[in-house]
């Protein structure tokens, strides 16, 4: 395609990106990705901010993974820091996506206990795609600070994010089986046993942890796991 063509085309697809109609905003985001261009990840970005529908968003992200690091990554890192939670959780979703370690110093403590649960979910898997060799049992440390958090969804996250963490969330573990606060207690207890046999399943770590704390185990009265 002629570049004057290609340059059209990109503009129509920029301009598509507001359109009313998902299905729309779906096809030019595909188009962006399929045919990159730099001077459109300034854009992309500012639209993933603020999309409604999932699947736009997806492909969204799937274009910036098409451009070079070396423009996406800062524009990404910033919107982390954005007053907008969908603005931070997509940023960080992409991020995990590009996979650069690059962007480590971002996951900062503030992002990995954000006050929104999307965006702290979101946080604890890019941290775990990104973690630096030798900073796991850091990043364990605070991630076990936010067990208890949340509903079944959110504890089902964190879950997942320790336990792809391996063995060196142990020792973090190990004091919050015995806190005060039941349903820290139970999340601990649930990822303990899915750290020791992941082939228990999800659902009978939640009962078993459930169980142990109501009947006194690890500590006191009963709580709500995951």
């Amino acid at each position: 395609m002629p570049a004057t063509e290609q340059g059209t085309e990109g503009t129509r697809a920029l301009q598509e990106l507001e359109d009313g109609r998902a299905s729309v905003r779906l096809r030019a985001a595909m188009a962006i990705g399929t045919t990159p261009d730099p001077r459109f990840v300034g854009k992309l970005v500012e639209r993933c901010a603020v999309e409604p529908e999932f699947l736009v968003r997806d492909m969204l992200t799937w274009a910036l993974t098409r451009h070079p690091v070396s423009l996406t990554l800062p524009e990404l890192v910033r919107e982390v820091r954005s007053q907008r939670a969908r603005a931070r959780s997509q940023a960080l979703h992409t991020l995990s996506k590009i996979g650069d370690r690059r962007a480590w110093p971002a996951i900062t403590r503030a992002v990995l206990t954000d006050a929104d649960d999307e965006v702290a979910r979101t946080a604890w898997r890019t941290a775990v795609v990104l973690v630096p060799e030798g900073e796991e049992s850091a990043l364990a440390a605070v991630l076990v600070t936010q067990l208890g958090r949340g509903g079944r969804e959110t504890r089902m996250s964190l879950c997942r994010a320790l336990i792809a963490l391996g063995d060196v969330v142990e020792p973090a573990l190990r004091d919050a089986v015995t806190a005060p606060d039941p349903d820290v207690r139970a999340h601990a207890l649930a990822t303990r046993r899915l750290l020791l046999d992941p082939d228990s399943g999800f659902e009978y770590a939640i009962e078993e942890a459930k169980r142990v704390v109501a009947l006194g185990g690890a500590g006191g009265e009963g709580g709500r796991a995951c």
